[in-house]
């Protein structure tokens, strides 16, 4: 192929690419307005116009609204739960480690498959007896700070949907650093972020607890 051809064949080639996935998803209505005319008509798109065109479609696809099932809501209203009671006080790198945490055992053979089982687990029949203390303490379960609970609620959706890397490194565990719980042994802490010692498992799983911390943080 002359070598002068190749920058028009990748024009070509990317705005090719891009209508058949606006057509593929039934979203061209979100492509720029006149751009498909533009292209059919003309047929030499500069490279730098198809990068704008597509980066254009791109954000408004990002931005439209999508409409989740009342189960996935369900899961990120339980995400944004635990989250927001057991770390709403640590750093943005804690909360989201907190998430992580529950992601990890949702996808462990050991645990809970969905998000609300494992934030559920445990505290049926006795009280402080659960995996996440603030779900069996028998105190109201509904965010009083709103600015804390908006963050939760957007720390799940990244969380959930894989926008977020694991800072914990896959740990199914974790305890407040001022704590020293027994079942901790056997296990291999993997890093501490914030309050919060993080842990993985080692030689063989471990049913453990997350018990309610001594000094609890207010409930605000």
């Amino acid at each position: 192929m002359p070598r002068e051809l190749a920058p028009r064949l990748l024009c070509h080639t990317m705005a090719v690419a891009l209508i058949s996935l606006a057509l593929a998803v039934n979203a061209s209505r979100l492509l720029p307005e006149g751009f498909l005319t533009r292209y059919l008509a003309t047929h030499e798109p500069t490279v730098d116009a198809v990068v704008r065109e597509f980066q254009t479609a791109d954000q408004a696809f990002r931005e439209a609204p999508v409409e989740l099932s009342a189960e996935v809501e369900n899961e990120l209203h339980c995400l944004a739960l635990n989250i927001y009671f057991e770390a709403r006080s640590e750093p943005e790198q804690g909360r989201r480690a907190v998430g992580h945490v529950v992601m990890n055992r949702v996808d462990n053979r050991h645990y809970p498959d969905t998000v609300c089982q494992v934030v559920q687990q445990g505290g049926a029949k006795k009280r402080n007896r659960c995996q996440f203390s603030w779900w069996c303490d028998g105190r109201p379960d509904e965010p009083v700070n709103q600015r804390a609970w908006q963050d939760a609620l957007q720390l799940a959706r990244a969380v959930y949907f894989g926008d977020s890397e694991d800072p914990t490194d896959g740990a199914l565990w974790y305890h407040a650093s001022y704590v020293n719980p027994y079942w901790t042994s056997g296990l291999t802490a993997v890093k501490k972020i914030g309050q919060h010692i993080f842990y993985r498992k080692a030689a063989r799983p471990q049913y453990a607890m997350n018990p309610a911390p001594e000094d609890p943080v207010p409930r605000g």
